[in-house]
């Protein structure tokens, strides 16, 4: 894991300041100034886990910082922490675009946990207990749904479609295979049944099964990572 730390220049380095405190948690840092040049052909190879904007009492400056970020490609998709004073709190929006914010002086373990907890929305999986597609995770052994932590209730035929698609990422199944390979030939229903739970699926779960594609023509599937 490493971290890329942007902020004005002296900041990153200053005493107690998030190079220190991530370097002191074991992580590997670089350092990027807030209007440098984010282009780096080395990112593309190995892009960071999180990126740490530092903008303590300038929250237009991390807003900039973090257009810039999202316009750089191997960027764009990478978590992006924002640490802030507890003056400037109240100056962040919810439509800012950050994953998350962290206060600033820096408590160390909770930079951990800030981290740890946007690295693992991220993160994708597949075991035999549990399959996680980014703040989806499906609990195949507790028969459970949930998204960003939080238990989403699905009825057991809605549950069944899910873990199928889950468990078969990257493949089309048309309407007729899911309902045969889903809950059985002789489970009664019609090709308007898979529509119909796939919709609920969308309604009860967001943003979270923007995964789930309808292949037109041809059925459904959830898209490989």
């Amino acid at each position: 894991m490493w971290i890329l730390v942007v902020g004005p220049e002296g900041v990153a380095e200053r005493e107690n300041g998030g190079v220190q405190v991530l370097r002191e948690l074991g992580c590997r840092v670089k350092t990027a100034d807030l209007w440098d040049s984010l282009d780096d052909p080395s990112l593309a190879e190995e892009p960071p886990t999180v990126v740490l904007v530092e903008a303590i009492d300038e929250v237009d400056a991390g807003r900039a910082a973090l257009m810039r970020l999202r316009a750089v490609p191997s960027l764009a998709e990478v978590p992006v922490l924002i640490g802030v004073s507890v003056p400037a709190l109240s100056r962040l929006d919810a439509a800012d675009g950050f994953d998350d914010f962290v206060l600033v002086p820096y408590v160390p373990a909770e930079v951990y946990v800030r981290i740890r907890r946007i690295d693992w929305q991220r993160s994708e999986f597949a075991g035999q207990e549990r399959i996680k597609i980014g703040s989806l995770c499906v609990d195949l052994a507790a028969h459970e749904i949930t998204v960003d932590g939080r238990p989403r209730h699905l009825t057991h035929q809605e549950f069944a479609l899910l873990r199928f698609l889950c468990q078969n990422r990257g493949r089309v199944f048309s309407r007729q295979q899911l309902l045969e390979r889903v809950w059985g030939v002789d489970y009664y229903g019609s090709s308007r049944t898979v529509d119909i739970h796939v919709r609920r699926l969308r309604m009860k779960l967001g943003k979270a099964v923007d995964v789930l594609e309808t292949v037109r023509g041809v059925g459904y599937k959830m898209k490989s990572p």
